[in-house]
């Protein structure tokens, strides 16, 4: 699509092809230097591993347009760590953080044209992707791999905005259990979340807030976002135990509420009983996409807790004001996080 038929300011979470992306490959236990070619397709072996046995994970970032005109990314370091704490997982060689940065700033800076005015609200999303891409038969890592970098102009993931949006707790689903892969952001924990987000969506719910799978009782994740709830004047969110991802956004919003704003933060087993007691005052979800979404009710069969008549809760708005601020270099950033492409 050229640049000329995107409507900047009514951007979706679709995808939009841009012009330039980044590939590297490992053979032989080593990664070449990488380059940066035109966006689009690849050959892959039918019998490459992330095609056969799911040996594949990715990451999700956002580059932004500051209110300086400045164009900004959010702890991308942060990423760089945690692909390789998900290619460990998965037995996918490492690639140098470092490296890793300079790479994203490369795609990022050569797909300038794409990135959303600072007045729309939207970002680049970008999207580093690791996979087995060499052929295996037997369950088995691959000898090959494949890292590729590309980028997407879009808008907000939920389309309401920074509004509340209703979610619906599951006894059906789960998203992950203990000892598997819940905590890395690898391609197959996503695939089984679709189905539950569907019927979810289908009975007019925006999300499903997933569950513990050993007890069926504590949350663990909201779609694919980190939950928090203000409980007895506490920030609470659910702790990680390997089940549910470490999210970026949830570290930073948990060191916002802490530093800044002097709020008691408590990482721990959260019933969803707990949600429909006078004691939860507001609720809201946390990623890259979704950044700080509030939540306006919860539902669970035929019991429904709504807060604040489904505004966003003072705590929430505080948070999202001061993440997406420091993000946009609307305000000071203290905690240096913000780099500069």
């Amino acid at each position: 699509m050229e640049i000329k038929d995107i409507d900047f300011f009514n951007l979706g979470f679709n995808f939009i092809p841009t012009k330039t992306m980044f590939v590297s490959d490992n053979k032989d236990g080593k990664w070449d230097e990488g380059k940066l070619v035109p966006f689009g397709p690849f050959e892959i072996s039918p019998g490459a591993c992330v095609l056969n046995y799911g040996q594949g994970i990715f990451e999700g970032m956002k580059a932004l347009r500051a209110k300086n005109g400045d164009i900004v990314l959010f702890r991308p370091e942060e990423n760089g760590k945690r692909i390789n704490e998900s290619a460990d997982r998965m037995l996918i060689p490492n690639y140098d953080v470092n490296t890793f940065v300079e790479w994203v700033k490369k795609v990022v800076k050569a797909n300038e044209e794409y990135i959303p005015p600072y007045e729309s609200g939207g970002a680049l999303y970008i999207r580093p992707l690791l996979i087995g891409s060499g052929p295996i038969l037997g369950v088995a890592p691959a000898a090959e791999y494949k890292f590729i970098i590309f980028v997407i102009p879009v808008g907000p993931y939920f389309p309401e905005g920074f509004k509340c949006i209703d979610l619906e707790i599951s006894k059906k689903y789960t998203r992950a259990a203990p000892g598997g892969t819940g905590f890395a952001k690898t391609c197959c924990n996503y695939a089984g979340t679709m189905r539950p987000a569907k019927e979810t969506k289908e009975r007019g719910f925006a999300q499903i807030i997933f569950l513990d799978a050993a007890n069926m009782e504590y949350i663990d994740e909201v779609g694919t976002a980190n939950f928090f709830a203000l409980i007895n004047r506490k920030l609470v969110t659910p702790s990680l135990k390997g089940t549910i991802l470490p999210g970026i956004t949830r570290k930073s919003v948990l060191e916002i509420a802490a530093k800044k704003l002097g709020i008691e933060v408590e990482e721990r087993d959260i019933s969803y009983k707990e949600l429909f007691e006078d004691s939860c005052t507001e609720a809201f979800c946390t990623g890259t996409a979704a950044v700080i979404t509030p939540i306006g009710s919860v539902s669970l069969e035929d019991k429904k807790r709504v807060w604040n008549n489904r505004e966003p809760g003072e705590l929430t708005v505080k948070l999202y004001n001061l993440l997406t601020g420091i993000q946009r270099k609307e305000i000071e950033d203290e905690f240096g996080w913000v780099v500069d492409i």
